[in-house]
C-alpha cells in the first residue's frame, strides 16, 4: 500500500503546480498584450498605431521607444545583462535602443536576453492577415488572433472575419469522410469530423486535450459547444430543390426569374398606359378650352349695342336735327 500523502506533502505539491502554471503563462503572453504590438501614438503626427521604431505615417522616430521583448522605455541598469554599459546612468531614447525587429517593425532594447531571444520567439513572424493578406510593413495597425481559428487579423478586419467566422463550407453537420454527425470541428478548415475519422496517424493527440484535424493538425473544438452554422446558397436548386422537375433542378429558378420578368414588364407596360391616358386627357382639356373660346364669340357675334364711345362717336358729334 502507497503511503498517505500528509499535508505538508500536499501544499508543496499545490505548490510546485501553482508555479508551473505561472512560468507557463508568462510565456504565452496574449499577442494583443505584448509589447510588440503595443498602441503607440506618433509624437509629430499623433496618429496611433502599432509600436514601430519609425511613425509608419511620417517616418519620424519617437522620443521614448518601447522594447519589443520586456516593454521598458526607460534602462535603469540593476543588472549587468546590458551590452552597453552605463553605470550609474538612467538610459532613454536611441541611447537604450540596441537593433530593430525585421518581423514587427520595433525597437529591441540592447540587454543581451532580449537581443538573443527576441527575433527567435518574435509573436509576428509570419503575421499575414488570412483576409487581406497584408503583413506589418504593409499597413500601420495592430496585430490580432481570431477567437475560433487563431489565424492572424489585421485591424480592418477583425469584426468582420470574426463574425462569419463559424461557418462550414459543407450544407450539414456530417462528417467528412462518411455520413455520420459530425462532434469535432475543425475552425481553420470549416469541416465536422465524427469519433472515427477524427483520429489522424500523423497528428498526436496530447493527454487532456482535444484531438487535432486530421487535415491541418489545429486543435478541434466540439461542435455542440460551438454556434456553428452552415453554408447557405440562394441560387440555383437551393432555391426550388424540392419542387424541381429537372434532372438540374435549376427549373424553378428560371421559372422565379421569368415571372419577375414578366411582372416588371407588365409594370412597366401599366405605366405607360398612365402616361399616354395622362397625355391624352391634357389634349382633351387644351381642345375644349378651343371650342369654349369659339362658342363665346359666336354668341357675342350677332349682338348690337348701338353707337357707344367705344365704337369712336361722341355725343357732341351727334347731328342736330
Amino acid at each position: 500500500m502507497p503511503k498517505k500523502k500528509t499535508g505538508a506533502r500536499k501544499k508543496a505539491e499545490n505548490r510546485r503546480e501553482r508555479e508551473k502554471q505561472i512560468r507557463a503563462s508568462r510565456a504565452n503572453i496574449d499577442l494583443a498584450k505584448h509589447p510588440c504590438n503595443a498602441s503607440m501614438e506618433c509624437d509629430k503626427c499623433q496618429r496611433r498605431q502599432k509600436n514601430r521604431a519609425f511613425c509608419y505615417f511620417c517616418n519620424s522616430v519617437q522620443k521614448l521607444p518601447i522594447c519589443a521583448q520586456c516593454g521598458k522605455t526607460k534602462c535603469m541598469m540593476k543588472s549587468s545583462d546590458c551590452v552597453i554599459k552605463h553605470a550609474g546612468v538612467y538610459s532613454t531614447g536611441l541611447a537604450m535602443v540596441g537593433a530593430i525587429c525585421d518581423f514587427c517593425e520595433a525597437w529591441v532594447c540592447h540587454g543581451r536576453k532580449c537581443l538573443s531571444t527576441h527575433a527567435c520567439i518574435c509573436p509576428l513572424t509570419d503575421a499575414e492577415c488570412i483576409e487581406c493578406e497584408r503583413g506589418v510593413w504593409d499597413h500601420g495597425g495592430r496585430i490580432f488572433a481570431c477567437s475560433f481559428c487563431h489565424n492572424f487579423l489585421c485591424e480592418d478586419d477583425q469584426f468582420e472575419h470574426q463574425a462569419s467566422c463559424q461557418v462550414l463550407e459543407a450544407e450539414t453537420f456530417k462528417c467528412v469522410s462518411c455520413n455520420r454527425l459530425g462532434q469535432h470541428s475543425c475552425l481553420r478548415c470549416k469541416a465536422c469530423f465524427c469519433d472515427d475519422h477524427v483520429r489522424s496517424k500523423v497528428f498526436k493527440q496530447e493527454k487532456g486535450k482535444e484531438p487535432p484535424c486530421p487535415k491541418c493538425g489545429h486543435e478541434t473544438q466540439q461542435t455542440k459547444d460551438l454556434s456553428m452554422s452552415t453554408r447557405s446558397l440562394k441560387f440555383g436548386r437551393q432555391t426550388g430543390a424540392e419542387d424541381a422537375d429537372g434532372a438540374s433542378g435549376y427549373d424553378a429558378y428560371w421559372k422565379s426569374l421569368s415571372s419577375s420578368k414578366a411582372g416588371d414588364a407588365g409594370d412597366r407596360e401599366d405605366e405607360y398606359d398612365e402616361y399616354e391616358a395622362e397625355d391624352d386627357d391634357e389634349d382633351d382639356n387644351d381642345e375644349g378650352g378651343k371650342d369654349s373660346d369659339t362658342e363665346t364669340t359666336n354668341v357675342f357675334s350677332n349682338l348690337n349695342l348701338g353707337r357707344t364711345y367705344a365704337s369712336g362717336y361722341a355725343h357732341y358729334e351727334e347731328p342736330e336735327d
